[in-house]
C-alpha cells in the first residue's frame, strides 16, 4: 500500500490560537502513523498564491491519513485552527512504480 502526504499551506492570523492547534495537532497526526517531514521551515515559493507557514507530513496510507483528519483528536485541534488561520489542504497518495 503506498504511502500518503499530507500538504498544508497556511497563513496564521492569530498566533496563540494556532499555537494551541499546532501543540494538539502533532500527537493526533502521530497516532495514525504520520510524521512531519517539514513544519514551518523555509521555502521559496514560485507559483500561484503564497502562505508563509508549509508542512508535509508522511502517513502509511491515504486512508490513514484521512482518517487522522475525520479522527476526533485532529477536529479538537482543529477548532483552533479555524478563524486562526487561512489553510489550504491535500492529501496525495505516493507514487509507487
Amino acid at each position: 500500500m503506498p504511502q500518503a502526504y499530507w500538504i498544508a499551506h497556511v497563513h496564521v492570523t492569530d498566533e496563540e490560537a494556532y499555537g494551541r492547534y499546532a501543540k494538539l495537532a502533532g500527537p493526533a497526526i502521530a497516532k495514525h502513523g504520520g510524521k512531519f517531514l517539514a513544519r514551518g521551515g523555509r521555502y521559496t515559493w514560485l507559483e500561484g498564491n503564497e502562505k508563509s507557514r508549509n508542512v508535509v507530513a508522511v502517513f502509511p496510507s491515504l486512508e490513514e491519513a484521512e482518517a487522522c483528519y475525520h479522527g476526533p483528536d485532529y477536529q479538537e485541534a482543529l477548532s483552533h485552527a479555524r478563524g486562526a488561520s487561512e489553510r489550504d489542504l491535500m492529501i496525495v497518495e505516493a507514487f509507487e512504480e
